[in-house]
């Protein structure tokens, strides 16, 4: 019976080893599979793989690109921040200097205005001056010829006379102020 047996297991296929037709045929499959994938599929893996990797290269380089332009920016707002800067501080010299030429010119012109009213004022001081010693002098000479007519007894009303009599008063009178004055 074990002889029968095992005729018979032999007589059987074995199920964990395949039958030579269908290696043949699971190999011929594959090799076709195969074919196919190297003839359709990979070709197009490898262009999606080459396109993806031109992507994220050319992102790189874009985002490189980008931050250099960016650096660049910042290096020309920094340059042109340092300038604005450097005028600032120039307009600030330079209306200082303006503002004090402007307060020199208008002290000048201050002191030459106080000069000139100073002047005039001396010189209508001066006029008043003269105008009241005139008048002085003439209310004097009055006050003389009325005062020697009194003393003379006699009338110096005229012209000629009182003219005379005046002009000389007045002049001992500059004789002895001036001699008073020296004194």
């Amino acid at each position: 019976m074990l002889n029968t047996q095992m005729v018979l297991a032999a007589a059987e296929p074995n199920p964990i080893i395949p039958h030579p037709s269908e290696i043949i045929l699971g190999l011929i499959a594959f090799l076709i599979l195969l074919f196919l994938l190297r003839k359709y599929a990979v070709p197009r893996f490898e262009k999606l793989y080459e396109e993806r990797t031109a992507k994220i290269e050319g992102g790189i380089e874009k985002a490189e690109k980008a931050q250099a332009e960016a650096e660049e920016a910042l290096e020309q707002y920094k340059a042109q921040l340092a300038e604005a800067r450097s005028e600032a501080a120039k307009i600030r010299d330079d209306a200082r200097l303006e503002a004090e030429q402007i307060k020199a010119e208008l002290r000048a012109e201050a002191e030459a205005e106080q000069r000139r009213i100073v002047q005039q004022g001396e010189s209508q001081l001066q006029a008043q001056k003269a105008q009241i010693i005139a008048e002085l002098r003439s209310e004097l000479g009055r006050n003389a010829v009325e005062l020697a007519s009194r003393i003379v007894g006699e009338s110096l009303e005229e012209e000629a006379r009182r003219r005379g009599t005046v002009d000389r008063f007045l002049a001992e009178l500059d004789a002895n102020g001036v001699a008073g004055a020296r004194k």
